[in-house]
C-alpha cells in the first residue's frame, strides 16, 4: 500500500487552484504559514488549527533507557518534542474514510 506525500509544493498548487493567486504568491502563503506556526513553537506556544487539531511543545525528563542489543543502560538526556492531537472532527473525517474505504 504506497501513500502518497503532500509536501509544500502540493499545498501550494491547491492554494493556487482554489485562491486563485499566482503560483508564486501561492508558495509564499504555504511559506509564510508554515512560518508562522513554527515560530510560535519555537517560543513555546501552543497552536490550535479549527477542525484539524493542535500541536505542542511538551519537555521529557532525563530518564534512563536501554540500548537493545547490548542490554546497556543509557541516560536519555532532557528534550523537547512536538506533539500533535487531532481534532475529533478530523478523527471522524479519518474513520468515516477508512469505513467507505471498506479497510
Amino acid at each position: 500500500m504506497t501513500q502518497k506525500t503532500v509536501t509544500r509544493a502540493d499545498l501550494a498548487e491547491a492554494v493556487y487552484g482554489s485562491v486563485g493567486l499566482s503560483r508564486t504568491e501561492s508558495a509564499e502563503l504555504v511559506e509564510r504559514v508554515l512560518e508562522l506556526i513554527s515560530d510560535a513553537l519555537v517560543t513555546g506556544a501552543n497552536v490550535k488549527l479549527s477542525s484539524f487539531g493542535s500541536f505542542q511543545v511538551r519537555s521529557k525528563n532525563e530518564r534512563i533507557g536501554r540500548n537493545p542489543k547490548t542490554g546497556e543502560e543509557v541516560p536519555i538526556l532532557p528534550r523537547q518534542v512536538l506533539v500533535f492531537k487531532p481534532s475529533n472532527v478530523l478523527k471522524s473525517k479519518i474513520n468515516k474514510s477508512m469505513v467507505s474505504a471498506g479497510k
